[in-house]
């Protein structure tokens, strides 16, 4: 159950009275889902441009127009599934998280590789999921093979698949990695992110360190500073480099750095540890990591 503590002081989106002006782009959008969903044929594909050039003048329509001329086109390539799952065969593409529309690169600083997506969810007074940011974990390739492969390298790939103890193995080892989070939540403050890391990275300092390490939190947590804005959009990275340093960025800007076995591993248990935030992103990091020791 989503505690009730959580911090975000969120104002409520204002909500505009519908109309029956408003009504007719709608339906008209409407219709270039159904004819794209009838299987993308060149004829759905006519129809639904049909249906967009008829509708009144609207940016929404018009912006919709253009991504479905870029992405459903007959002679378009997919190299990427529309849904978000991660897969090595997409070498450069970005993959999209698509509940939340944000697309995160294949690969981050030449060597990372994007293993997994996920989203961060949070209930605020148990009356509405706010989606607050999406995520991508990436792992530096030759770290990976080299920490890895000999322990984990003899297995098949399916077998592999089927081993949790990889995620933990990759926390573990003194491998590069980052979690690149995206804000989607476009009224989220900087003091609710520092708040709810104190909740969270805390209880996993105490988890892996075996009591509670309120200096070590504090120094991460004070990286986040009042002044700083987060529109939907903006980027943070947390980076474990070589010898356990854990660098904190934001919107390509490092806020700090700190040396912590410990910070890192209870930072990466947030993303990709038993009781994650999203799953489906612990699924992708395995069935990736077990590609990965085999190419």
């Amino acid at each position: 159950m989503a505690s009730l503590r959580f911090p975000f002081l969120f104002s409520q989106p204002h909500k505009t009275p519908s109309s029956a002006t408003s009504d007719a782009p709608s339906r008209s959008f409407s219709t270039v889902a159904v004819a794209l969903a009838s299987g993308g044929s060149a004829l759905a594909a006519a129809g639904a441009i049909i249906a967009i050039t008829q509708s009144p003048k609207n940016p929404f329509l018009e912006n919709a127009m253009t991504f479905l001329l870029s992405n459903f086109s007959p002679n378009k390539i997919h190299s990427s599934p529309l849904w978000g799952s991660v897969s090595l065969a997409d070498n450069s593409a970005p993959v999209t998280e698509s509940r939340a529309g944000m697309a995160f690169p294949s690969i981050l600083k030449d060597t990372q590789r994007l293993l997994g997506i996920g989203l961060r969810k949070k209930a605020v007074f148990g009356l509405k999921n706010i989606d607050v940011y999406a995520y991508g974990v990436y792992a530096d390739d030759v770290d990976v093979k080299k920490c890895l492969a000999e322990k984990h390298g003899r297995h098949s790939v399916s077998e592999l698949q089927q081993k949790e103890e990889l995620r933990n193995h990759l926390m573990e080892n003194d491998i590069r990695m980052t979690v690149r989070l995206q804000i989607v939540y476009g009224r989220l403050s900087i003091n609710s992110v520092r708040s709810a890391f104190e909740e969270s990275v805390g209880s996993r300092l105490h988890k892996f360190g075996g009591y509670d390490n309120k200096e070590l939190l504090q120094r991460f947590t004070s990286q986040f500073k009042d002044e700083i804005k987060l529109p939907r959009g903006s980027i943070i990275e947390l980076s474990r480099d070589h010898d356990y340093i854990l660098h904190t960025t934001i919107d390509g800007k490092e806020v700090g750095s700190i040396q912590s076995k410990l910070l890192c591993r209870s930072i990466l248990d947030l993303y990709i540890g038993d009781e994650s935030f999203d799953h489906k992103a612990n699924e992708d990091v395995e069935s990736n990591l077990a590609s990965l020791l085999h190419k």
